[in-house]
């Protein structure tokens, strides 16, 4: 027993040193590296493994490496369908011209005009206007989504789908094969068999299929009908009441858009397909023209991941912040901003800008709420308002900028939405659509509990402890 007790013992000293070299030589910041080496640290044989199974973020550098490649390959084909020249480059503000510009450099895509963009802030609406439009399909259904679940809600769609292929409407649906995992063994086995394609986005072997938190996934919410209506923002396929009971019934943004947009919209699920499949869908009839204008909005796509400029979408986010100059307000279920982003909103409060952030006061994830707490001290020490969400689980993702420019989409106030996550954001541009927002931000605020700050630091030492240490977790959550 000593013996054994003996190697256990310099087993782990030897992992805790042969790993210091190891993670210094990874390209992740040092706050990264140096939440890896606490793991270790405190736990070398359980970090150890956690540590093998998510190196290199848990998408191995081959398939990153072939992505990437792809990519570049992929667009000198397909670029031709994403871009609208008629509508293309449409006036934005001096001051949102770098913000534009950052933009297309990191996603690839120009900002587009003349879109009807309409807000949709209830799951059923939602699910019952895309069931309509999918009812409506005359050639094509595209569904991209992180999360499709086998249960009333996902039925209700898969049956609408089914009922398009049977009348010759080619539908295809991309779902990830962590956040969709139960779908593709019963109701995805039904819908294949009558005619709709299913696939895996970023399959995952079983030792990761549980580690959905730690793991890189295609957290992307996506749905484009004919090629002319585009849906996109942080709804899932999935009943509201979803998750954690405690957590209460989730709270969505979508919005769906008609006009050039939905052609780059259809970009982005191609190329996600393209990389599951194999299969390039160049067909014209997927990028159908707009004869008219549908409306005013100029909307931007910006998708972004692991396979594009690491920093790009953080570097976008700060450029939008250092742009306010009345009013920055973000809406996150999880909110653990990197040392960039807290710099931005605290010299945004610092020059008299309105700094508000608002989250659900529990989410789905503990340690996420710790951690979260322990930043939402942080900002409002540095001038911030923290509201926290009471009826349920906030999931909307939003930030607005002086209700001029708001970017919505699946990307969550993170590290993981930052860095790791394939996401989908808009960057839109409509003064009717930025008041709908500004009203909503409005219900949620009356929906929460605004932090008084002299309250906030004088909880309970154990919970402002317990909130210290899982911060220092908290890049690789």
């Amino acid at each position: 027993m000593l013996t054994e007790s003996l190697i256990w013992s310099l087993g782990g000293w030897v992992i805790r040193l042969g790993m210091i070299p190891v993670i210094g030589m990874r390209k992740d910041n040092p706050t990264t590296c140096l939440a890896w080496l606490a793991v270790i640290f405190l736990m070398p044989w359980i970090g150890l493994l956690l540590y093998l199974l998510l190196e290199e973020h848990g998408l191995s550098r081959p398939r990153l490496s072939r992505r990437i490649k792809k990519h570049k390959n992929f667009h000198l084909t397909n670029s031709v369908y994403s871009q609208f020249s008629n509508y293309a480059d449409p006036m934005a503000k001096p001051e949102y011209q770098t913000l534009v510009h950052l933009a297309e450099k990191h996603g690839g895509l120009p900002m587009l005009g003349s879109n009807r963009v309409s807000l949709i802030a209830d799951t059923n609406e939602f699910i019952e206007s895309l069931i309509t439009d999918i009812q409506r399909a005359e050639n094509h259904v595209h569904l991209l989504f992180y999360m499709f679940r086998d249960d009333v809600t996902g039925q209700k769609v898969a049956r609408a789908l089914v009922d398009a292929a049977r009348k010759g409407v080619v539908c295809r649906l991309l779902g990830d094969a962590v956040g969709s995992r139960g779908m593709f063994f019963g109701l995805g086995k039904w819908m294949s068999k009558h005619g709709v394609q299913v696939h895996r986005a970023l399959p995952a072997n079983p030792l990761r299929l549980r580690l959905a938190r730690l793991d890189i996934r295609n957290h992307r919410k996506l749905a484009v009908i004919d090629g002319r209506i585009g849906y996109t923002g942080s709804q899932n396929i999935v009943v509201p009441e979803f998750g954690h009971k405690k957590a209460g019934q989730w709270h969505d943004v979508m919005i769906r858009i008609q006009g050039p947009t939905v052609r780059q919209l259809q970009s982005v699920f191609v190329e996600d397909w393209f990389y599951e499949t194999q299969e390039i869908l160049d067909y014209p009839d997927m990028y159908p023209s707009c004869s008219s204008s549908e409306g005013e909005a100029a909307v931007q796509v910006l998708p972004t991941g692991p396979d594009r400029p690491i920093h790009g979408f953080q570097d976008l986010v700060i450029q939008a912040i250092h742009t306010a100059e009345r009013k920055v307000a973000v809406v996150s279920p999880y909110f653990i901003p990197n040392e960039g982003l807290i710099t931005a909103l605290r010299l945004a409060a610092a020059r008299g800008v309105e700094v508000e952030v608002i989250m659900p006061d529990r989410s789905d994830h503990l340690l996420i709420d710790q951690a979260s707490a322990y930043y939402c001290g942080v900002v409002l020490q540095n001038g911030a308002s923290v509201y926290l969400f009471q009826e349920g689980m906030l999931h909307t993702k939003i930030i607005t900028i002086d209700q001029a420019v708001a970017m919505v989409g699946s990307a969550n106030f993170d590290i993981r939405s930052f860095y790791l996550n394939m996401e989908l954001v808009n960057i839109v541009f409509d003064p009717q659509f930025n008041y709908q927002l500004s009203m909503l931000l409005n219900c949620y605020k009356k929906s929460s509990l605004r932090v008084n700050k002299d309250y906030w630091f004088k909880r309970p030492l154990y919970k402002r402890m317990a909130e210290g240490v899982v911060k220092i977790f908290s890049p690789l959550l």
